[in-house]
């Protein structure tokens, strides 16, 4: 047997690639479990709305702290159901954050509303509630907040705005899996919340998933009918919903997963903390997150993006971008919001890079992408 050359060992350590998301490597552990899940679910030949449905349901809205959890497709179909169950007079007003992913516009149109956009507070991926008050009219009827990266927005300070009005509040935690505002899980804040599953999640299956939590019955028994064809009993259709249904398989991966979610959610924080106390390249900003934030992305502002893109690529560096268009900047909803200028939003969006916050990342891995940083 040869004897190792060190010297190629660590060429191939510096040469190997610092991943963004390693789905792989988070569910190593958990894999067989998963694969002995999905056998049973293949002889039970039970594909749609099982049993493992309503046992992830039930498993996730205990996590939540909430009574109830309505798992369906998707995070946008989450968005869309919740909002079609309120039946709401068409193009009554939801407001929304001006920064966030084009499902939370997209489900406010499609679901027959006008989005009303408000802007981030400056140097938070949080919607500046300040700014509400002055966007509620006679015709708003929802406020659709965001916990954008998995930054948590103060709900109580939204619901003392709204008082006594009869407004909604529709939370988007699409990113904020486990996150906290002062003890209270987020799922558990609002009227309705909602909830994307995609498997770059903090918790993900593995192909398309989403999920809805609440408090009130009434909007569980609509929502449940409504994801399934406004049926709860095959051939009988009460109103005309959506085909919407977590699949069998989707529900046994989101139960094995859903075990580790609170380590490696305390995993991001550990990274984000590293980051905040390690990046000192005064020609890099870092936003201010809520206190129990979960990190679903870590990101930095830098004027010069593409110099920075250029040397993360030269050290095999992974990154992404969230988002670099807002709401009113995107081709399809330009027209809409013409003329509409939104400043914090528009900074982040022209600036933003989103640094590797994988749980499994390791010391030296961090490490480096701190020391890339600060040369930059």
């Amino acid at each position: 047997m040869k004897p190792i050359d060190i010297k190629k060992l660590n060429l191939v350590i510096n040469k190997s690639m610092i991943k963004f998301l390693n789905i792989k490597k988070q569910d190593k552990k958990i894999k067989n479990f998963i694969l002995k899940d999905i056998k049973k679910i293949i002889n039970k030949n039970n594909f749609i709305l099982g049993e493992e449905v309503h046992n992830f349901e039930k498993s996730f809205a205990k996590f939540c702290n909430t009574k109830y959890a309505i798992s369906c497709a998707n995070g946008t179909d989450a968005l869309t159901i919740a909002l079609k169950i309120l039946n709401l007079p068409k193009n009554s007003e939801v407001i929304i954050p001006a920064m966030t992913y084009c499902s939370t516009a997209f489900a406010v149109i499609n679901a027959g509303l006008n989005p009303v956009l408000v802007d981030l507070e400056k140097n938070k991926p949080t919607i500046c509630i300040d700014e509400i008050k002055k966007k509620i009219t006679r015709r708003t009827k929802v406020i659709m907040p965001v916990h954008l990266y998995g930054s948590v927005v103060n709900i109580k300070k939204i619901k003392k705005i709204i008082n006594n009005k009869k407004i909604y509040i529709v939370d988007d935690c699409s990113q904020a899996h486990g996150a906290k505002f002062e003890d209270k899980r987020v799922g558990s804040l609002s009227d309705i919340s909602c909830f994307s599953l995609y498997p770059g999640k903090n918790l993900g299956a593995y192909g398309d998933a989403g999920i809805i939590t609440t408090n009130n019955k009434k909007l569980y028994i609509k929502a449940k009918n409504f994801r399934n064809l406004g049926s709860d009993k095959k051939f009988f259709h009460t109103q005309i919903g959506f085909n919407s249904r977590l699949d069998t398989i989707q529900a046994v991966v989101l139960t094995q997963k859903l075990k580790n979610l609170e380590k490696y959610n305390k995993k991001r924080s550990q990274i984000a903390k590293y980051y905040d106390e390690n990046i000192t390249n005064k020609d890099i900003s870092k936003l201010i997150y809520s206190k129990g934030s979960v990190y679903h992305q870590y990101v930095i502002l830098v004027k010069n993006r593409i110099k920075l893109e250029k040397l993360l690529n030269a050290n095999k560096i992974q990154y992404g971008f969230h988002y670099p268009q807002s709401i009113h900047q995107l081709d399809c909803l330009k027209n809409k919001f013409k003329r509409k200028k939104f400043e914090n939003s528009e900074t982040i969006a022209k600036k933003c890079l989103s640094l590797p916050i994988d749980p499994t990342l390791k010391f030296n891995e961090i490490k480096k992408i701190v020391s890339v940083l600060n040369t930059f």
